[in-house]
C-alpha cells in the first residue's frame, strides 16, 4: 500500500500464475490474457488501498479482479465483432450473383433481429448465452468463468433460449413473415 515497486513484484510472483490462468481460461485468447493480467496488477499498483484484508485474502481479490476484468474484456470483444460485422460491407455485390445478396442481406437482418432480443435478456441469462454461443464454451467452462453451478448455467441458457424463441417468433407475426418462410 506505500508503493513498493518490490511489493508488487513480491505480488506477481505469488499471482502472476493465478491471475493469467484465470484470464486465460474466461478470454480463451493468449494475447488478451496477458493484456488483462497487466491490467489487473496496474490496478493493484494504482489502487492497493481498494484492497481490504477483513473481506479476504490478496489472493482471492486478485482472482475476483482477473475473473470480473476478464468477463468485461469479452463483452468489449464482443461488442467490437458485433460492430464490425454490421458496418462490414459483403464485397462486391456486382461481382457476385442476385442469390449471394439475398443471402448476405437476410443473414444480416437475421443478426440484427438476435441482437435485438438478446438485448432485451437479463443480464445474467445474456452473459451465459454469449459465453456458450458466442465464447464456443461448455456448459462447465460458462460455470467456472461466472463462478456459479453447472446447473444454473443450464437453467439459465435454457430460459434465454425459450425467452429468445418467443422474441423472435413475434418478429415472423407480422405480415411480412411469409416472404421470409
Amino acid at each position: 500500500m506505500a508503493g513498493d515497486p518490490d511489493a508488487l513484484a513480491e505480488a506477481y510472483r505469488h499471482y502472476g500464475g493465478l491471475v493469467f490462468g484465470v484470464c486465460r481460461r474466461v478470454l480463451v485468447d493468449q494475447s488478451l490474457a496477458e493484456d488483462v493480467t497487466q491490467e489487473v496488477f496496474t490496478f493493484l499498483w494504482q489502487h492497493p488501498e481498494r484492497f481490504n484484508p477483513l473481506r479476504g485474502s490478496l489472493r482471492s481479490w486478485v482472482g475476483l479482479l482477473a475473473h470480473r476484468r476478464s468477463v468485461d474484456r469479452v463483452r468489449v470483444e464482443s461488442r467490437r465483432a458485433r460492430s464490425e460485422t454490421r458496418w462490414d460491407p459483403p464485397g462486391d455485390p456486382a461481382v457476385g450473383e442476385q442469390g449471394d445478396v439475398d443471402e448476405y442481406l437476410a443473414a444480416t437482418w437475421l443478426a440484427g433481429r438476435v441482437r435485438d432480443a438478446l438485448g432485451k435478456l437479463p443480464a445474467e441469462q445474456r452473459d451465459a448465452v454469449v459465453l456458450a454461443y458466442y465464447g464456443n464454451r461448455t456448459y462447465r467452462q460458462v460455470a467456472a468463468d461466472l463462478a456459479i453451478p453447472e446447473g444454473t448455467v443450464k437453467s439459465r441458457v435454457r430460459l434465454a433460449l425459450r425467452r429468445l424463441d418467443t422474441l423472435l417468433r413475434a418478429e415472423y407475426v407480422d405480415q411480412d413473415a411469409r416472404a421470409w418462410t
